[in-house]
């Protein structure tokens, strides 16, 4: 990780951002306070459909009616 100035920052953000993309991290100060972190983006892997084919099985009666199970109440 290195810690550069605002000023110099502003003057070398392509180096910067050069520095970031091969994995480095970038703490931005201002007035020796840390105020941002340049780090890298977090590439995701694209999705795949279908993954998960064949693991879940849906019975047949999934969308019947559900037994009526209440009893009235007593009072």
């Amino acid at each position: 990780m290195v810690e550069v100035g605002l000023h110099e920052a502003k003057t070398a953000l392509s180096d910067l951002l050069r520095r970031v993309a091969e994995g480095e991290e970038v703490v931005i100060t201002r007035s020796g306070e840390p105020v941002a972190r340049l780090v890298p983006v977090q590439r995701r892997t694209p999705r795949v459909l279908g993954r998960d084919a064949g693991l879940l099985e849906v019975p047949a009666d999934f969308d019947e009616p559900l037994p009526n199970t209440c009893s009235e109440p007593s009072i």
